[in-house]
């Protein structure tokens, strides 16, 4: 009887500490859908996919804007409200030394207020660092970006959200 007591308590302990382990959340108004390849519309209304455990969403950056951090990566996506639209600037870097990826291939893929989706190539501007496009729309309302990098055939993505 005692060994029955001890083995239903030592497998309760254990799956009280893996459930509290597993507990927390990466969806705030960032989303991670790292190595995940997006097969049609990465804004459709659907669930995003589960985010491995290493990824982690914040508000935490070195410019102040959405964070990602996904295995080895750091993205931070930074819009800027500009009279023609608004200038999104994305900082795709690596290590914990946030080393910047110059030669990756980053789209821009916005779903506007009205729920029409734009495609936009972003380009990297050595100067800051960084990928940078203009979304030439200035409607009002909330706007769902996913930013999808491919770095030398790896896919890493993330999904954002900001309001005009």
């Amino acid at each position: 009887m005692k060994f029955n007591q001890a083995a239903v308590m030592t497998l309760g302990f254990g799956l009280f500490a893996l459930t509290s382990c597993a507990g927390g959340s990466n969806q705030a108004t960032t989303e991670a859908s790292p190595a995940a390849p997006v097969e049609s519309s990465p804004l459709a209304s659907a669930p995003a996919p589960e985010a491995p455990a290493m990824a982690k969403a914040d508000t935490h950056g070195g410019q102040g804007g959405q964070v990602i951090e996904s295995g080895p990566y750091h993205l931070e996506f930074v819009p800027g409200a500009e009279a023609s639209g608004t200038h999104l600037d994305f900082f795709l870097q690596k290590g914990d030394s946030h080393e910047p990826i110059p030669d990756a291939k980053v789209t821009a893929q916005v779903q506007l207020p009205d729920g029409t989706e734009q495609s936009l190539d972003m380009s990297y501007d050595a100067s800051g660092k960084h990928y940078t496009v203009l979304l030439p729309s200035t409607a009002a309302g909330e706007y769902k970006v996913a930013v999808l990098s491919d770095i030398g055939g790896e896919k890493v993505n993330g999904r954002f959200t900001f309001t005009k």
